[in-house]
């Protein structure tokens, strides 16, 4: 394990805010995680995980110790006539994982193509793309107690996923760090085409057997055409949750607004969050170096000089009109440090 001193991180966030570590480390075992952790709290000193950094809204310099997740593998740890179980290290990058369970034809994550990020904030936020979260390909994990300095295993029982959700995002944040995340895939592909535009790209690639690589290529030219890629201008992907709120609210809303978009769930109705934001006139606005994506109203973005205290205060008044307008309160998917 080996401390560096005021290290920037700027490639290290797909904003690409400019911000400094006090103290950095990159971690390959779960040994020198342990000691990055006894190091920080014999200083006193506060702690920063960072995976692949696409879900972090950085307003300054990190005063403490930042600990860059490596901890890598992909190992079959079991299968039966129908399923593979397959422990995947937490810093694995999502898409690599993707692309190497497409290449083994194991399915069940095809519909995930692209999402940005390593493995080990998959469950934690409960990822999910086109009609599949991962709850749905779930088994276990492995945590490490920040405290105890003991792993323990979590089933989905215990990880209490909801929509974008999970026990690590509320009530056990910031006591454990995921270590590595074990998947249940299919031998024999359940192919989910009904969300989105899957079908249209399918059908306009003229392909007429399906197959997982088809679904996931599909899903990453959708995604391609529509979310800006953070090499070229910085952006954490979906900055909103998509709200839900009661079919009462909905329909009271349908009457002013008859076109609104809603998918019924078990808790009421979801609401594009994208389409709130560009019928508040959001999409495409800027304001000095931050602003609203011109083809994904649900992205915000830095233009290059920007300042995570810009993109808050964007997003802040976002939340407001959306709040005047349509009485829905909009909650962040990034995490603001």
């Amino acid at each position: 394990m080996k401390i560096q001193e005021n290290i920037s991180l700027k490639s290290l966030n797909t904003f690409g805010f400019d911000q400094k570590a006090r103290f950095f480390t990159a971690i390959g075992t779960v040994e020198d995680l342990k000691k990055a952790l006894t190091w920080a709290s014999e200083r006193a000193t506060e702690v920063l995980i960072l995976g692949g950094g696409s879900n972090l809204l950085l307003r300054g310099d990190f005063e403490g110790l930042v600990i860059k997740i490596e901890l890598k593998g992909i190992q079959p740890v079991g299968e039966d006539q129908d399923h593979i179980w397959v422990k995947v290290g937490a810093g694995e990058v999502w898409q690599d994982w993707v692309s190497h369970a497409i290449a083994q034809n194991w399915a069940g994550v095809e519909n995930l193509s692209l999402i940005p990020g390593t493995v080990g904030a998959s469950p934690m936020q409960n990822i999910g793309a086109y009609g599949v979260e991962i709850k749905e390909i779930f088994e276990s994990l492995e945590a490490l107690n920040r405290n105890t300095l003991e792993m323990e295993t979590f089933d989905a029982a215990a990880c209490s996923f909801g929509y974008r959700e999970s026990v690590f995002k509320n009530v056990l944040k910031d006591q454990y760090i995921i270590c590595s995340v074990t998947f249940r895939l299919k031998k024999h592909p359940e192919f989910h085409i009904e969300y989105g535009a899957i079908q249209d790209v399918l059908k306009a690639k003229g392909v007429t057997e399906l197959s997982i690589a088809a679904i996931s290529q599909a899903v990453i030219e959708i995604r391609q055409s529509k979310l800006p890629d953070p090499k070229e201008i910085g952006n954490a992907g979906s900055f909103f949750k998509n709200p839900t709120i009661s079919n009462e609210e909905f329909e009271s809303l349908k009457q002013q607004y008859p076109q609104i978009p809603g998918y019924p769930n078990e808790s009421g109705v979801k609401v594009p969050a994208g389409w709130l934001i560009e019928q508040a006139g959001w999409k495409g606005q800027r304001t000095g170096e931050v602003g609203v994506h011109g083809k994904q109203a649900l992205v915000l973005v830095n233009y290059g000089k920007g300042k995570g205290t810009e993109i808050e205060a964007l997003s802040q008044k976002i939340r407001q009109s959306i709040r005047e307008k349509f009485g829905i309160e909009l909650h962040p998917e990034v995490n603001f440090i």
